[in-house]
């Protein structure tokens, strides 16, 4: 109801349209831009729901075809201009008027079957010159129109079939077609034909009429400028309520190089039979009945009707038979030229009871190919193989043939099969695969051997084939696996669904072998198929191919390996994207290949399938990570002992350490000494001879710690440093260049650090016991920098002279303060 107000509104705005092609936007564009805010709102939103609906009617390829069929579209729906074909079958189309197609110029095909058609514009059809199929079967047509088809002179296939029209004619329908190839028309409904009902089709090499309530015909309506290649009828009981009409029928349509079939019929009176007089007088060579009822009496009319015709082929499909198959009434008609007989889908109603068709000897004698499929046939009798004497081709396909009966069936005595060069005897129930060789033996002139969809399940080791024998089919046989039963002279070999895991027989001559739906994992040995050029392997259990393996192969051109396990390695994937080419086609398309693992890739077409560096080089990509890992560590140990980073760590933990160790210990008279000394081993002499001495021997004396005579010995040094310092009231460093380079007196400077800042006193006393750059200490002594620029420092004079007041004030630095 919403898109309806929409509608209505836009449709009150002037000059407004759409275009539902490509370059459409540019159209809508235009019209946006002259719009209102409101209006161009609208439109946009109806766009979008028309949009919506299109999409849902119809489905549009990249062959632009659109797919309209089975949605109850009442009208012909909007679809791109440049569409080609249009299907709109199975829809409610009651009518097409004269604008409803004009968009679409480009198409070439129309289907509107099983509409409800009752109106066709008689201009409808006048933009599509373009326009070769056209369908307009099943629908409600009453009358035929020739303006429909004057601008349709590319139309090759027209069909009308099904339609209540009840005349053909007078008028010529069709001249305006100039190059038909295939005209479909008539109906349950029509009535009545005039003549010239096919004038100016002269390209016409397919037509199907159907007739079968026909009361009225007249000669010549049927009968083309020259023959028609393929014509099918359709009349049904007029064979028997009107011979004559049929008469007719047949005498304009019967020619030596016309394919007649007839169709949808019932023959049960001798009568019926004949019309066909017509067929042998018109000298047709091609003669087949299609979906017909009949009986012996019928059958022995037609052969005697038929008698010394031209006949070439004969043909019977979806047969219904009463009888038991006596002819013998025919036996002395002749019919030399009879070469092909076909049929297919015969239902003989009396079946146990059927004769031989030893009462076929007149016919079977001169056949050279038969085809009895799908027709119960389960066996053929040795008095019937003996006429078989000329026969070349034999197909006895999806009958009833055993074990028991196929011997007699292929009884070679008295010359029979001699000639023949093509068995097919499959979908039957022979179930040995070692008897079948042995029968066929016999057969010298075997080459074409179809044994499939039979249920042989096992191959004997040893069998015995003609040496003529170059094409064998044994799919689905259910067989397991392979010997040397299997003749080394074939040509082509079909082994297809079965369930072989191994194929390892050599075959020299073998050009194409057909392996799909096995359980194989390899391809076959190369070496075992010299001559091989094409090899169909899919659905099996293969998971990868290689250079290697086809490279064995001398002559195989073309590969169709799809639809198989492939584990996606970086080999395979490699190869198959890059380099298969080099080595042979891949006939059922690259799409085919799916990766089965790794599970992360499942499904995936090895095509698009993208593998990282380490899942395709693991050894070389893990070694380089563990050599550039080591590299790492090796740089980060050099840095850090160039950073000195360990001896940060060591003197962190200390710092924490101390940092546990309560502060008003000293407060509670555990300070035993007034300095703690910090010197170097190479100032030791200074310090043991000079120093020492001059402090404690004055007056008031003071108590030096000294790591060489107070460290408590046993313990860490680090916990004797911090000890020490905690238990003394000053830390006294002698420096020197000797003290910067010692990694101990680092620990004792930062120690004290660590104490001035937290504790937040003036614990530290610097003596410069030889002159030192500030810009000469190394930057892991940035503490001692600090110091020397936050702090006094005492330097050791050379002058003796000043020595006085140096130790003057070294001892007023090293006083307690008065509590």
């Amino acid at each position: 109801m919403f898109l309806f107000c929409l509608f209505s509104f836009i449709m009150t705005t002037p000059k407004l349209t759409f275009a539902y092609k490509r370059g459409a936007d540019t159209i809508i564009a235009d019209r946006m831009r002259v719009m209102g805010v409101k209006e161009s709102m609208i439109l946009l939103m109806l766009i979008l729901a028309q949009g919506f609906e299109y999409s849902r009617t119809c489905q549009c390829d990249q062959k632009y075809f659109c797919n309209c069929s089975s949605n109850e579209l009442q009208q012909v729906p909007k679809v791109p201009s440049n569409a080609l074909g249009l299907d709109l079958s199975f829809n409610q189309i009651v009518s097409i008027d004269i604008n409803d197609l004009s968009p679409y110029i480009a198409l070439k095909t129309l289907n509107l079957h099983r509409n409800k058609l009752k109106f066709i514009h008689k201009e409808a059809f006048k933009s599509q010159r373009n326009l070769k199929v056209l369908d307009l079967s099943s629908n409600n047509l009453e009358k035929l129109f020739s303006s429909w088809f004057h601008e349709l002179q590319s139309l090759q296939q027209l069909n009308l079939v099904g339609n209540p029209y009840s005349t053909l004619g007078p008028a010529s329908i069709f001249q305006s077609l100039i190059n038909l190839r295939t005209l479909r028309f008539g109906s349950l409904s029509l009535r009545k034909v005039h003549k010239n009902g096919l004038e100016g089709l002269t390209h016409l090499e397919e037509i199907t009429f159907i007739g079968s309530n026909l009361r009225s015909y007249e000669s010549g309506s049927l009968k083309a400028a020259r023959p028609i290649g393929l014509v099918s009828l359709s009349l049904q009981n007029l064979f028997q309520n009107d011979p004559g009409l049929v008469s007719k029928v047949l005498q304009d349509v019967s020619h030596p190089d016309t394919v007649l079939t007839i169709k949808d019929v019932t023959l049960t009176k001798s009568n019926s039979a004949e019309p066909f007089k017509a067929v042998r007088e018109g000298g047709t060579k091609s003669f087949s009945f299609q979906n017909i009822s009949t009986n012996d009496e019928v059958v022995t009319s037609f052969l005697q009707v038929m008698d010394g015709s031209p006949m070439y082929y004969f043909g019977f499909k979806d047969v219904h038979l009463v009888g038991e198959g006596w002819w013998q009434n025919a036996s002395y008609t002749h019919y030399k030229n009879l070469h092909t007989a076909y049929i297919c889908n015969l239902d003989i109603q009396g079946f146990f009871g059927f004769s031989s068709m030893i009462q076929l000897g007149f016919l079977l004698m001169h056949l050279h190919k038969v085809s009895v499929i799908n027709s119960t046939v389960f066996v053929i009798p040795r008095r019937t193989t003996s006429l078989l004497k000329n026969l070349e081709y034999l197909d006895l396909s999806q009958n009833l043939l055993s074990d028991l009966t196929i011997e007699p069936s292929l009884y070679t005595g008295h010359g029979a099969y001699q000639n023949l060069n093509t068995l097919n005897v499959s979908q039957n129930v022979l179930k040995s695969l070692r008897l079948m060789s042995r029968l066929v033996t016999n057969l010298k002139r075997l080459v074409y051997l179809d044994l499939s969809h039979n249920s042989f399940v096992s191959m004997p080791e040893k069998c015995s084939w003609p040496s003529t024998l170059g094409f064998l089919n044994l799919s689905s046989t259910k067989l397991r696996r392979m010997t040397a039963c299997l003749p080394s002279t074939l040509t082509d070999l079909d082994l297809s669904e079965n369930d072989l895991t191994v194929f390892n027989q050599r075959f020299p001559q073998l050009t194409t072998l057909i392996l799909t739906g096995n359980r194989l994992m390899k391809l076959p040995q190369g070496e075992l198929l010299p001559s091989l050029h094409t090899l169909l392997i899919q659905r099996n259990a293969l998971r990868m191919f290689n250079g290697s393996s086809l490279r064995r192969f001398k002559n195989l051109q073309y590969l169709e390996a799809g639809y198989n396990n492939f584990v996606c390695s970086c080999e395979f994937v490699s190869f198959f994207k890059r380099d298969v080419g080099r080595f042979i086609a891949l006939r059922d398309g690259r799409s085919n290949y799916v990766c089965d693992t790794p599970f992360t890739l499942r499904g995936y077409a090895i095509e698009s399938v993208r593998l990282s560096v380490f899942e395709c080089y693991m050894i070389p990509a893990v070694s380089v990570l563990c050599s550039v890992i080591i590299i790492v560590l090796g740089l980060i140990v050099v840095t850090c002992h160039k950073l000195h980073v360990v001896w940060y760590l060591q003197m962190t933990k200390a710092w924490i350490q101390a940092k546990r160790k309560p502060a008003v210990g000293r407060l509670a008279g555990e300070i035993r000494y007034d300095a703690f000394v910090s010197y170097s081993q190479h100032d030791a002499e200074w310090v043991e001879e000079i120093l020492v001495p001059e402090l404690e021997s004055a007056q008031p004396s003071f108590a030096l710690c000294l790591h060489k005579r107070d460290f408590q010995p046993g313990r860490w040094i680090v916990d004797n440093i911090i000890d020490s310092i905690e238990k003394s009231y000053r830390t006294l460093f002698v420096l020197s260049e000797h003290f910067v380079t010692s990694e101990w007196c680092r620990y004792e400077l930062d120690f004290s650090h660590f104490r001035i800042v937290d504790e937040h006193n003036d614990s530290a006393v610097l003596v410069l016991l030889e002159p030192i750059k500030k810009e000469t200490i190394p930057n892991r002594f940035c503490k001692l920098r600090k110091i020397m620029n936050s702090r006094t420092y005492l330097e050791w004079p050379e002058d003796e002279e000043k020595r006085g007041e140096f130790w003057s004030n070294l001892r007023a630095a090293l006083q307690r303060d008065e509590c």
